[in-house]
């Protein structure tokens, strides 16, 4: 299976209130796959990482319907990546007045998607 990078369409959703690492362990699942593929493994998958995924995998092949002009049934994903974004800052109070730190991460994820190749 071939996968036509020049003509890549991509969607990212930024500052999503997840850890990354969660995030990636449900993109390591779909990258490569079809579109209709990724539909049915997200749609079944039990970590809540899966509904910003979706919406961004859905917004991708809307852009490539959309701008390029693509059929959503040829689209493979060709890359999916979850990068750091800024990590919220809070305090906890601890015993004797002390205060702990609590970081709480957030994510950008990005999904392309690119047409398959006609492979004879």
């Amino acid at each position: 299976m071939a996968i036509d990078t020049s003509v890549e369409t991509r969607a990212i959703a930024r500052y999503i209130r997840m850890s990354p690492h969660k995030v990636r362990r449900v993109l390591d699942q779909i990258r490569g796959k079809t579109y209709r593929d990724a539909l049915i493994v997200l749609e079944f998958m039990p970590y809540r990482a899966c509904q910003p995924v979706l919406k961004v995998l859905r917004s991708a092949v809307a852009n490539a319907e959309h701008n390029q002009g693509l059929d959503p049934r040829s689209l493979v994903i060709s890359k999916a990546f979850a990068d750091a974004g800024p990590a919220l800052k809070r305090f906890r109070p601890r015993a004797q007045g002390r205060a702990y730190q609590i970081r709480k991460p957030t994510c950008h994820i990005t999904v392309a998607v690119a047409p398959e190749a006609a492979s004879s």
